[in-house]
């Protein structure tokens, strides 16, 4: 598989992630059938020039922890936050 079509599949699986919700690595691999690419599907996602229409900070580990983000590890942590903040002030 080319990689510009592992990238447009990438992307296309990132738009459906609701707003304020994560997905893991693992789910992402499993959606494209790239199961066990994680690590290389990461490094993609480095590369997302799209960061808020192609919301690539919702990807974390299924351990839960945050991963990597290009603008670092804190704004990812920041960002999730305040997407699921909307959600909660909206539910009021």
């Amino acid at each position: 598989m080319k990689k510009d079509n592992i990238e447009n599949k990438i992307w296309q699986v990132l738009r459906n992630i609701p707003f304020g919700e994560t997905r893991s690595y693992s789910y992402l691999a499993e959606k494209i059938n790239m199961k066990g690419k994680e690590r290389y599907i990461g490094r993609l996602l480095c590369k997302n020039p799209y960061l808020i229409s192609i919301p690539c900070h919702r990807i974390i580990y299924k351990n839960g922890k945050i991963g990597g983000y290009v603008l670092g590890k804190d704004f990812k942590k920041y960002l999730l936050e305040w997407e699921k903040s909307l959600i909660y002030h909206k539910r009021k």
